[in-house]
């Protein structure tokens, strides 16, 4: 595999996904549709969509039958606003590299061709975009995210730091997503039903065993736990003799204070906890391993 040379500055997600998409001369491009040129400038064609595969690279699961429907209605009353993304294969047909809800609205709308920007590129190039295009347009569940993340290390052999580079997250991030495949099969499905949160799934990381991880995610679907509450209980189940202590009540937090630990825990992909005391206090990270840790110095001090 070849390894583009990282940029200085990783690439933010609102830049969009022209810049993953080389405009050369495609070397098998079907018969019936010429291959696009640098002249074509990336102008749309209408293609039949029925001529179209879907992306074997898909990381979406499910998309939603109503939200799927209203796109189609719009596409009846206004056609396909933004083009799809495709690339012409050997046998005369075209896979679809971006835009599957409005290729499946088109479908549902019935029509007969959908307009569409031609792109020669490889394997790696279609599953990168794929991923790209799904975190800008609309949010991957958690899992999706880490398989789809699982998928760019196991098939293409990228490191977190290159796949941070490509698809715009945090490699902190990359990490802490790539840690939720370590959960049972039955709490990967309750994380991707969102009975049980992002926040929620990390601190269940913290047990060792298959089944404290699921009773515990038992517990907290039963009992409908914060996360706050859920570190409570996970500290409790590691440390038995803490439940003999009386717990403190915790004193009132000051919203901005809570936003800013929020802010910083989004940031950085770990736990946050400021201390203000009138404008002066501390800021507290916790870390879970040395990954975290590295991590963490990789975003504070740049290495």
């Amino acid at each position: 595999m070849t390894t583009a040379a990282a940029d200085p500055k990783r690439r933010a997600l609102g830049k969009g996904l022209d810049s993953l998409l080389p405009r050369v001369h495609a070397t098998a491009a079907p018969t019936h549709a010429p291959a696009p040129t640098e002249q074509d400038g990336g102008k749309p064609r209408e293609i039949p969509i029925d001529q179209i595969d879907r992306n074997p690279f898909q990381t979406r699961g499910e998309i939603d039958s109503a939200a799927l429907a209203e796109l189609a209605a719009s596409i009846v009353a206004n056609g396909v606003v933004q083009p799809i993304l495709v690339r012409p294969l050997a046998n005369g047909r075209f896979q679809l590299i971006a835009g599957e809800r409005r290729w499946r609205a088109s479908e549902l709308a019935q029509k007969k061709t959908i307009p569409a920007i031609l792109r020669q590129v490889s394997d790696e190039q279609a599953m990168e975009i794929t991923i790209v295009e799904n975190l800008q347009r609309a949010d991957l569940n958690p899992m999706e995210q880490a398989r789809a993340f699982e998928r760019l290390s196991r098939e293409f052999h990228m490191t977190q730091e290159q796949m941070a580079s490509r698809t715009g997250k945090d490699r902190a991030s990359i990490s802490n997503f790539l840690r939720l495949l370590k959960l049972p099969s039955g709490v990967q499905k309750r994380v991707e039903g969102g009975e049980i949160s992002f926040g929620h799934a990390k601190v269940l990381l913290s047990l060792e065993h298959a089944e404290e991880i699921e009773k515990a995610a038992q517990r907290i679907v039963g009992l409908s736990l914060s996360v706050r509450q859920t570190e409570t209980y996970i500290q409790g189940l590691l440390n038995p003799e803490s439940k003999k202590k009386e717990p403190k009540p915790e004193p009132p937090v000051d919203p901005n204070v809570r936003e800013v630990e929020e802010k910083l825990q989004r940031a950085l992909g770990l736990k946050v906890h400021v201390e203000d005391n009138k404008g002066r206090g501390r800021v507290i990270i916790e870390y879970a391993d040395l990954a975290d840790f590295d991590s963490l110095l990789e975003s504070l001090a740049g290495e």
